[in-house]
């Protein structure tokens, strides 16, 4: 898989750069240890793209940028949350919560990427949606099951994963509720409609 991933050419359907590029680009926004997260995401990303009839270099591309704008500063985002009137909720949440939406808006602005598929997978990539195109389930999952990740419940999200992905995406959506509650986290209202949508009508 590993040098499958690797000798992905872009065709500029998506993105003007070459994933070289875009690999360089995104490893200047970020910690070692986040670049290694993206790679894993995109390895995983791309295997679930080929098993459920996605589109690899759209699954390579929102998993490169999926968390383009998770290291900006506080104050970088909240400026850029009141310039671009923005949900004003998101500054009680944290970066947490607005390194998706606002990641989406400077992959857009700053590489030039229009996709709105792709930009709606590093939008809801970590609160998920009420509807999600497979792509965006696709990264919604595979930054959930990376190879870097090891909590409870995370081989049963990936054996999931390798069988049915919207099984995978409501599993997810479960635990990750679970956990927020577990801890007594506040809980941004999209998460909540997300669980509604994915697991309580399931």
């Amino acid at each position: 898989m590993e040098s499958k991933k690797n000798s992905l050419v872009y065709s500029k359907k998506y993105v003007s750069l070459t994933r070289d590029k875009l690999i360089q680009i995104i490893q200047s926004q970020m910690s070692r240890e986040r670049f290694q997260h993206v790679l894993g995401v995109e390895q995983v990303a791309v295997q679930l793209a080929e098993k459920f009839g996605v589109s690899t270099e759209a699954a390579s591309i929102a998993a490169l940028t999926h968390d383009y704008a998770k290291e900006r500063s506080d104050k970088e985002m909240q400026e850029l949350i009141f310039s671009e009137k923005l949900d004003l909720e998101w500054l009680d949440y944290g970066s947490n919560i607005w390194h998706g939406p606002l990641g989406a808006v400077l992959v857009e602005r700053e590489l030039g990427i229009s996709n709105p598929d792709i930009l709606n997978a590093i939008r809801h990539h970590t609160i998920g949606a009420e509807k999600m195109t497979l792509l965006e389930q696709v990264i919604y999952v595979a930054d959930y099951i990376e190879p870097g990740r090891n909590f409870p419940g995370v081989e049963r999200a990936r054996v999931l994963a390798a069988e049915n992905l919207q099984k995978a995406v409501r599993y997810e959506t479960k635990r990750i509720l679970q956990h927020l509650i577990e801890q007594n986290r506040k809980i941004y209202p999209k998460t909540i409609a997300t669980y509604n949508k994915w697991v309580a009508n399931s």
